[in-house]
């Protein structure tokens, strides 16, 4: 018999604010963190903008020392982590350490690091690398960092699957809870590669917008007028628990995991296919392991990344697989004040739809001016929809084909 699993801790470090309170309140006021990229020179860069993390103090999370040897990813989901396991009210005592797990998703590790060591290697020499190099670049750090801190035993695993890392993290997650594995799992995604190499290589396959001169309404998804996806950094993570655990210890309870598919297109490196299919699977798998119906769906937080692709494909996948109520579904895209965190936005997304269901609030598509004639459904334009939810879904879908998604419910016991 499946173990019930339910979130019991949120934290957040994102371009809205650190923080999970500060976080909600940009998104559901509609609020941008996108703007002009400050973190390196980007005047030579055909995009010029993203969503940086803006408020973020290392030293609230870290001594000093330990700070400058760690990737702003890591540090990020470190944090994550800490805001979590405060809110959920988590001990880990010795007798429990092997049940409590950590999962983490992440799609480039500490590119921004790599670039710096490969400068100072080739006009300094070799000797000059700092012996943190490798423990600072490799995608598990956050995981790792996270069991040591918290004494978590249990499984640790560290997924790399692009922009669906996030979301096949507190999937595996769930999984890991669900058949016994670990009863706790801290979970979730972090990226921070707004950095010279990072930002021209995507804007080389011309996957960002250029819309420099207007950089919050430059994230746009489902708009005739989008043109690209805005790069971002942040992480996060949320505390999954086996219920009767959470329920012994008086934790707080936000929502009820309740399915979680993956697929792969099998089509084409960076592209979906024009019928979104893969994404159509996923979906349906989803619904297949909640015990759900489509019509059970009140809300999908859309992977919505503002390319023409994406946006036009996965409404394609969400109408294969919702039919006729596709029409009735409320839709939105977050990233479109958050921009695109790649590799940590299913983690954001997740806390995002546990949010929703907890508070009966529905995040806005900002910048939804003019609705592509193939993007026409309910994608919550511009303002936050008070409604109560009582299941939510959210889509990711990652370069190399990979499709991950993840379904809630409104927690009753």
């Amino acid at each position: 018999m499946k173990r019930r699993v339910v979130i019991t801790g949120i934290g957040l470090v994102t371009p809205l604010g650190t923080g999970t309170d500060a976080t909600w309140d940009g998104l559901v006021n509609g609020r941008s963190g996108i703007d002009t990229i400050t973190r390196f020179d980007a005047s030579a860069h055909a995009s010029r903008i993203a969503a940086e993390v803006k408020d973020f103090n290392p030293e609230d999370y870290f001594e000093a020392k330990q700070a400058k040897n760690l990737d702003h990813f890591v540090q990020y989901a470190l944090a994550a982590a800490e805001m979590a396991v405060r809110q959920s009210g988590l001990v880990v005592s010795e007798e429990e350490a092997e049940r409590v797990g950590v999962i983490t998703g992440c799609g480039m590790g500490g590119l921004p690091t790599i670039e710096q060591y490969n400068q100072i290697c080739m006009e300094k020499g070799p000797r000059r690398i700092t012996p943190f190099l490798i423990p600072r670049i490799i995608p598990n750090m956050p995981s790792g960092h996270i069991s040591m801190r918290f004494n978590a035993k249990g499984p640790n695993l560290a997924l790399s699957t692009a922009c669906a890392a996030g979301t096949h993290a507190v999937g595996e997650a769930y999984r890991s809870i669900m058949y016994g594995d670990c009863d706790i799992a801290i979970t979730g995604g972090a990226e921070s590669v707004i950095s010279p190499l990072a930002v021209g290589g995507f804007a080389s396959m011309k996957a960002l917008s250029t819309r420099n001169d207007d950089p919050q309404a430059a994230s746009r998804p489902f708009d005739r007028d989008r043109d690209g996806f805005v790069i971002a950094e942040g992480s996060g993570m949320v505390i999954l628990e086996e219920l009767e655990h959470a329920l012994r210890r008086g934790a707080p309870i936000f929502a009820e995991m309740a399915g979680y598919g993956q697929t792969s297109d099998a089509y084409h490196v960076a592209a979906p296919p024009e019928n979104g299919e893969g994404g159509a699977r996923c979906m349906k798998r989803a619904l297949q392991d909640a015990g759900m119906n489509p019509e059970d769906i009140d809300y999908i937080n859309a992977h919505g990344t503002s390319t023409p692709l994406n946006d036009r494909c996965e409404t394609a996948a969400i109408k294969t697989v919702f039919k006729e109520y596709a029409s009735r579904l409320n839709i939105s895209s977050t990233k479109s004040m958050t921009g695109h965190m790649l590799g940590g936005a299913g983690g954001i997304e997740a806390a995002f739809i546990a949010l929703t269901l907890y508070k009966g609030v529905i995040p806005p598509t900002v910048n939804l001016d003019n609705p592509d004639s193939d993007c026409d459904l309910d994608y919550v334009p511009k303002v936050a929809r008070e409604l109560p939810v009582a299941a939510a879904m959210s889509n990711s879908f990652g370069f190399g084909g990979t499709n991950g998604v993840i379904i809630m419910k409104r927690f009753s016991k």
